[in-house]
């Protein structure tokens, strides 16, 4: 037992490096969308290169969870950070071409790029979960690397928003190329360093032998949360970033760090959450992360914009006190929630599969399109309403009352 326990401290070390590798790289694409959102005067256009990052999920989700169990963890994350490496120069070449030229290679990098956070989120997942053989100790080890994964992510749209200042008629494209070059490095470092050490196949329970996840309801429902999960993720730091610079005023170096501090939250409430999940399970965690979000959201809703005060937001990896609409402040407050809702929604989704888990992760994945699907609705309502971001957020509160049901009734096995 101890040799097992020797062998798999790497295997998660760097699991956990390419689960922060997903967040700095996801969340380039929402600040970066300032940019377009600018040019063409549409948050909807805005979320498009969000939306390419996330609807690669649905078309690589399966055939990732395929490409796992033929080629095992190693190769498949490998094979990822290739890909994602040839994404994000995709998106750095794009910066050199102006007009409808340059969004178009923009967003085909932004769809390439997804395909490599789909193939490593589809390694990541299962193996931290199966290494920790579920539970409460499985949704300790997605927590932990969902840590790193909030840092990064909360890292991005400061850097992403510094570089890009005020945004004038001669912001381009290209003014974020710094924060390309470091994805970039990052990738190469990483995959690097991955090829040199040994990542074993954890063990799963031979016994189940039923290879179809789809037979489940448990885990269909759960497939579905995370579809909604990651789209309350998303859209709920993304549209407040655009509601501040449209409706505000606010440039968006401060926009951008309002919406950090967002991330930021997650990662408290991850680094908290990891003591949380040893000792409450996976159901009782989501059930209480939802319904306080749920009142937040609730409340960011009904009080008038008009409302200022002063929050401490997460600015040059230091805080300082901002004022801001006070529905900002109950926006960014969900982030304490949503940072302990992927690993308890996945937990309670593979649990009991047995070895079908590789072909759940790879439907699972495919779910995750939602965090480009769900902010692209709310904008949409926001283009329909004529500016109208607050209303919108009645997407991301009927998202989590879905996962109110899921951890209740949904999460329960048959």
């Amino acid at each position: 037992m101890s040799t097992q326990k020797k062998n798999y401290a790497v295997p998660i070390v760097m699991m956990i490096l390419l689960f922060g590798m997903i967040g700095f790289v996801t969340n380039i694409a929402a600040p970066a969308g300032t940019i377009w959102m600018s040019k063409y005067d549409s948050p909807a256009i805005g979320m498009l290169g969000n939306l390419m990052n996330f609807l690669a999920y649905l078309v690589m989700g399966i055939p990732a969870g395929l490409l796992l169990q033929r080629i095992g963890y190693k190769p498949t994350a490998l094979t990822a950070i290739v890909v994602g490496f040839c994404g994000v120069g995709i998106q750095l070449v794009s910066g050199s071409f102006l007009g409808n030229t340059g969004f178009v290679i923009y967003l085909i990098g932004a769809f390439v790029a997804g395909f490599s956070m789909c193939m490593l989120n589809t390694v990541v997942n299962p193996m931290l979960n199966e290494i920790g053989g579920g539970g409460k100790k499985g949704t300790t080890l997605l927590m932990i690397g969902g840590s790193l994964n909030s840092l990064l992510g909360t890292i991005a749209p400061v850097f992403v928003g510094a570089l890009i200042g005020s945004v004038t008629k001669d912001t381009v494209f290209s003014d974020i190329n710094l924060v390309l070059y470091i994805a970039m490095a990052i990738f190469a470092v990483v995959g690097i360093v991955l090829a040199m050490v040994s990542i074993p196949e954890p063990e799963v329970d031979l016994t189940i032998t039923d290879k179809s996840p789809m037979k489940h309801r448990h885990f269909v429902l759960g497939a579905i949360g995370i579809f909604v999960y990651v789209g309350v993720e998303v859209g709920i730091p993304g549209t407040m970033n655009f509601f501040l610079q449209k409706v505000k005023d606010f440039d968006p170096a401060t926009a951008g760090t309002v919406a950090a501090t967002y991330w930021f939250l997650m990662l408290i409430g991850r680094l908290a959450g990891i003591g949380i999940a040893a000792k409450v399970n996976s159901r009782t965690l989501l059930t209480c992360a939802s319904s306080i979000a749920m009142v937040l959201v609730g409340a960011g809703m009904l009080f008038p914009s008009s409302i200022m005060v002063s929050m401490p937001v997460f600015s040059e990896f230091s805080f300082a006190m901002q004022e801001v609409p006070i529905n900002a402040l109950f926006f960014v407050l969900v982030g304490l929630c949503t940072s302990v809702m992927w690993g308890g929604i996945f937990n309670l989704a593979v649990e009991g599969l047995g070895v079908a888990v590789k072909r759940a992760s790879g439907i699972i994945m495919m779910m995750v399109v939602g965090g480009g699907v769900l902010p692209l609705l709310q904008n949409g309502i926001v283009g329909f309403t004529s500016g109208n971001y607050i209303l919108s957020y009645i997407v991301p509160l009927l998202g989590l009352t879905y996962l109110l049901f899921y951890a209740l009734v949904g999460s329960k096995r048959k």
